[in-house]
């Protein structure tokens, strides 16, 4: 292994890991063609030894193999960042324990990056998997597709190629890696996709339990509030509380009229329902408030964008 390689390719083995053996000897040889020299880095828990420890036995005849392990479960983003940070290369290439993208498409990954690209994903085409795995992938864009401004097409493949040194300050916790690409352009990285075939054994459906499914619309939720609303917090609190406190307002100004028409409101619940949308309208509003003086006070050491110089040489007329 040389000591400096191209590529340092991360493999998180937590979701529906299969044959790890099988999986390196896939990723290496398109790399190899290419020319691009790399090293494999398997990110696993204590639990997954069965399935890491014939790693070693390759690692042992000089295959360029390493494999961390950490001993708390605290998600495919902690496994991520810490094979990430010990990694040789330059250039980082993420591939799930799982099969998504054809490997011929990894060079590719890796090129765009070398020609200036922060974060290199492709997207699946033409996507010939299941009906399920399409209408599961068509209904997360129509929740996020808008957050991409229509640039992104698949925003939830594993596969990535990156320069960590752009990447390393992107905001990352929870499962929110599974959005990089979304959190990348937010952060003003640039990023490019590139056409990949289907894996052939991505095919078959893929049904998960409710639990996932509920996990991931909430991670979805947060996304959308972080993504369109970590600047201006009074936008969402202050319409969600507006509306609320609106409700309650109609429901108090009913009671009162009722009660001036000489009526009961003792036993009205609507007295109830509607002070406490009030309450909680007026709640979601002072929240509002209270994260615009964070936002405030926390600008001046944030900066949200990046300068990228164009080369004066591509961009006169007269240039070759």
């Amino acid at each position: 292994m040389p000591a400096r390689p191209d590529v340092s390719v991360v493999v998180p083995v937590i979701e529906r890991p299969g044959s790890l053996i099988d999986l390196y000897h896939e990723i290496g040889p398109p790399l190899e063609a290419a020319g691009i020299s790399f090293e494999v880095i398997f990110a696993s828990y204590p639990w997954f030894r069965g399935l890491t420890d014939p790693l070693a036995a390759l690692a042992a005849g000089g295959e360029p193999i390493r494999v961390l392990e950490i001993g708390q479960a605290l998600g495919e983003t902690a496994l991520l960042k810490a094979a990430a940070s010990a990694a040789a290369a330059p250039i980082v290439l993420t591939v799930p324990a799982y099969p998504q993208v054809d490997p011929s498409a990894l060079p590719a990954l890796v090129d765009r990056v070398r020609r200036g690209a922060d974060l290199a994903v492709p997207f699946r085409t033409p996507r010939h998997d299941s009906l399920t795995n399409r209408v599961e992938s068509r209904i997360l864009h129509a929740f996020v597709g808008r957050l991409a401004g229509g640039k992104l097409r698949d925003v939830a493949c594993g596969v990535r190629a990156m320069r960590w040194s752009a990447m390393a300050d992107v905001p990352l916790y929870g499962d929110f890696s599974r959005f990089l690409p979304l959190i990348a352009l937010r952060e003003g990285c640039q990023v490019e996709q590139v056409p990949a075939p289907v894996h052939p054994r991505a095919m078959k459906a893929r049904v998960y339990g409710p639990g996932i499914y509920l996990r991931r619309l909430v991670d979805v939720l947060g996304l959308i509030f972080l993504l369109q609303f970590t600047d201006k917090p009074l936008r969402f609190f202050g319409l969600a509380g507006t509306v609320a406190a609106g409700i309650g307002a109609v429901f108090l100004a009913i009671v009162f009229l009722q009660r001036v028409a000489g009526g009961s409101i003792a036993d009205r619940p609507l007295l109830l329902l509607g002070v406490l949308f009030f309450t909680l309208g007026i709640q979601a509003i002072a929240l509002g408030l209270v994260g615009e003086i964070i936002v405030h006070y926390s600008v001046g050491r944030q900066r949200r964008y990046r300068i990228r110089e164009q080369d004066a040489a591509r961009t006169r007329p007269d240039a070759a």
